[in-house]
């Protein structure tokens, strides 16, 4: 077995924990079983379309959900619902397609539909399905603690280093290979300049101090690099 199985075994077996956990935490009926709803959404996670949107990436908005936590202050760790925000990285993109518009939505709809079946309460359920739908926008409204705390945990891929960034912006082009190179590269040029357009790109205190000007410097780098195909 290779280095990147075993890596993928290893990954997939802990992320079936954290899932096994984290249906406890958030109150599951201990009469139902949670493993069938791990292997749905791995698999949905394992999608061959999918090159960036995979269960690497679920398990790093899971970790970085884990630093920003253990970084945020006492009265922002009370303040935030876990349970909930880690469902809600679940399911954030479990439902992928990259020629779709409407992901986020039928990602919410399919929390909506699980959660209950495990017996997850109509609240948690609620509030799991409004983060998946905040990552559309990654736009929090100020004290939602716990939409800071998932839309800075998804975007912190943006703050990697520049060869971590640029294995990303890489996965991406992957995902929309059916995408021609000009139209791509114009699209790709937007979305860049609409996140440096705005005036935080990280609510988070950790994400804002540690987060905020690397994903800017590796946005405009990237930015820079679109236009000078043109």
């Amino acid at each position: 077995m290779t280095s990147a199985m075993t890596s993928d075994t290893q990954r997939e077996q802990d992320l079936r924990a954290r899932w096994h956990a984290t249906t406890a935490a958030a109150g599951a009926a201990p009469d139902r079983d949670p493993a069938p709803y791990a292997d749905r959404l791995l698999t949905a996670w394992a999608e061959p379309q999918r090159r960036y949107h995979t269960t690497a990436h679920l398990a790093d908005v899971l970790a970085r959900i884990d630093v920003l936590a253990a970084e945020a202050e006492g009265a922002d760790e009370e303040a935030t619902d876990r349970p909930s925000v880690d469902l809600a990285a679940w399911f954030h993109d479990a439902v992928y397609r990259p020629d779709r518009s409407e992901n986020e939505e039928r990602s919410a709809a399919l929390a909506e539909r699980a959660l209950p079946e495990l017996g997850i309460d109509g609240a948690r359920t609620a509030e799991v399905a409004r983060l998946v739908r905040l990552t559309i926008t990654h736009d929090p409204a100020p004290g939602d603690a716990n939409g800071e705390l998932l839309c800075d945990a998804d975007l912190g891929v943006l703050a990697g280093t520049p060869h971590e960034y640029a294995a990303y912006a890489a996965a991406v082009r992957a995902e929309y290979g059916f995408v021609p190179d000009e139209a791509f590269r114009e699209g790709r040029a937007a979305v860049l300049r609409q996140l440096l357009e705005l005036p935080r790109l990280f609510r988070t205190a950790y994400g804002a101090a540690h987060w905020e000007a690397p994903a800017r410097a590796n946005l405009a780098a990237e930015l820079a690099e679109l236009s000078s195909r043109n």
